[in-house]
């Protein structure tokens, strides 16, 4: 564990059963019981932000490419492995999509679009 956390967290991982490398490259398939753990960890943060005040939203997967380029401008050696939607549809897209599970430029995209004072303030997200 001292040698090198990240493999030994990964082996507990998979020999506790929790979780499964997925067959694409960096994906992982999460067991009954890793996912009975997540949910346990997420409905007790849940509660903990809600009793702030703040409640949830949900933003989408696909990012247009221009807000991922937008985003490699503000951060130094900003490199990405992206798997990038080209095609919708059978027909080819207008602007390629990024699947992305999270990134600050699509909720800034619609912060941009809900906050037009501070009237509108604060987003407790």
């Amino acid at each position: 564990r001292s040698e090198d956390f990240g493999r030994w967290y990964l082996d507990v991982i998979r020999e506790a059963e929790l979780a499964d490398y997925g067959p694409v490259r960096g994906t992982m398939v999460i067991r009954p019981y890793g996912y009975a753990i997540w949910e346990s960890i997420q409905s007790w943060l849940d509660n903990r932000f809600k009793e702030t005040g703040h409640e949830n939203a949900y933003f989408p997967m696909f990012i247009p490419m221009s807000f991922i380029e937008r985003e490699a401008d503000h951060v130094e050696g900003f490199a990405p492995e992206l798997a990038i939607v080209t095609k919708g549809g059978g027909k080819d897209l207008e602007e390629p999509l990024v699947v992305r599970p999270t990134s600050e430029t699509i909720v800034n995209h619609m912060f941009q679009q809900w906050i037009q004072s501070y009237r509108d303030l604060p987003i407790l997200i």
